[in-house]
């Protein structure tokens, strides 16, 4: 046992069933949708009485992978047990997604997500799962815009005269994202069509990669996460020359937003959120909002995710599934809308 948790046995009967106070009896009735017989039969004495593993669709030391093991740890400290963060990259992050779909809804899988979530739907054409209902929203956990950023060598201090430079010489400059199909590159696609410009995109395997070559000047222009850039703007190596979304940040004061800059109504962010498999009983979702909720209300977390771009953003389970439905259905006009070939 750890954690003053432990496993408790209950003898059952079809006339009569057991159920200690503070236990969560795992039914059929309460897993409909997917869980296996072995759960359905299974009874455990106050959740978790063992490690609870996250799934994370980033590789480590990537925006969702920071905020993933900040919670990680304080959660691990909230509910007595190990929080194991299992990095699952693959497929642009839909694996960790399938895995989790996938996973008996006992509360030891639980998995983070990116708004990318919402883009799998529209960027590809065969999907293993689905992020409406076969994934349980558990909370929000923070948002940052996306940042319009350029490299030192680009002549440009303001948006209106990297607009200008676009315009005199048409697909001659380019833009790096963390991919094709990624919530960076579709707010770009937004941007070029709003602003009537032509830039050349250049997807990358992450934002990292797309930083490093921003840095270097292999490429002018970039739309990325805030988190991703903030430090090398700090250090004079790029320039942020406007945020994504409606209001400007708090860590970022100084920088405009798009709407300011003369792309009016402009308002798009990058989220984390926490998820589980479909059928997680309705207990489990509740511990983890209130806890996770009280992790981001701590002012040492606060201060860390501010410092990094990040805006603590807790919210209902509710609220964060309309997010993901609305979500996916914005990503699907727009790709139609604007024609993208994306798989």
């Amino acid at each position: 046992m750890s954690g003053g948790a432990g496993l408790v046995l209950v003898a059952t009967s079809w006339r009569g069933r057991i159920l200690r106070s503070a236990a969560y009896t795992l039914l059929p009735a309460a897993l409909a949708g997917g869980a296996s017989e072995a759960a359905a039969q299974a009874v455990e004495a106050p959740w978790p009485a063992r490690t609870v593993r996250l799934l994370v669709p980033s590789v480590p030391g990537g925006v969702n992978d920071l905020v993933s093991r900040l919670v990680a740890e304080r959660l691990s400290s909230a509910l007595g047990q190990t929080i194991l963060v299992d990095n699952r990259p693959g497929a642009g992050g839909s694996v960790a997604f399938e895995i989790l779909s996938k996973s008996i809804p006992d509360g030891y899988t639980l998995g983070t997500t990116a708004d990318s979530l919402t883009i799998f739907p529209v960027a590809y054409r065969k999907l293993g799962f689905d992020p409406v209902k076969d994934l349980a929203p558990i909370t929000l956990v923070a948002t940052q815009p996306f940042v319009l950023a350029v490299s030192a060598q680009v002549p440009a201090a303001n948006v209106q005269a990297l607009f200008a430079l676009a315009r005199a010489k048409p697909g001659t400059l380019s833009y790096g994202t963390p991919g094709m199909g990624t919530s960076a590159h579709f707010t770009a696609e937004l941007l070029k069509s709003l602003a009537k410009i032509d830039l050349v995109h250049v997807p990358y395997k992450g934002g990292g990669a797309a930083i490093a070559d921003l840095v270097g000047g292999q490429i002018p222009v970039a739309m990325l996460g805030a988190s991703t850039v903030i430090p090398q703007a700090r250090a004079g190596k790029v320039r942020i020359l406007a945020v994504s979304t409606a209001r400007r940040s708090g860590v970022l004061p100084d920088v405009p937003t798009l709407a300011e800059s003369g792309v009016p109504g402009f308002d798009m962010a990058q989220w984390v959120g926490v998820l589980g498999p479909a059928g997680l009983p309705q207990p489990i979702v509740t511990r983890l909002n209130g806890e996770i909720a009280k992790i981001l209300a701590l002012p040492s977390v606060r201060e860390r995710l501010e410092m990094s771009g990040f805006e603590p953003s807790p919210g209902t389970p509710e609220a964060l599934g309309l997010r993901i439905r609305e979500g996916i259905e914005r990503w699907r006009k727009l790709a139609k809308e604007m024609r993208l070939e994306l798989n």
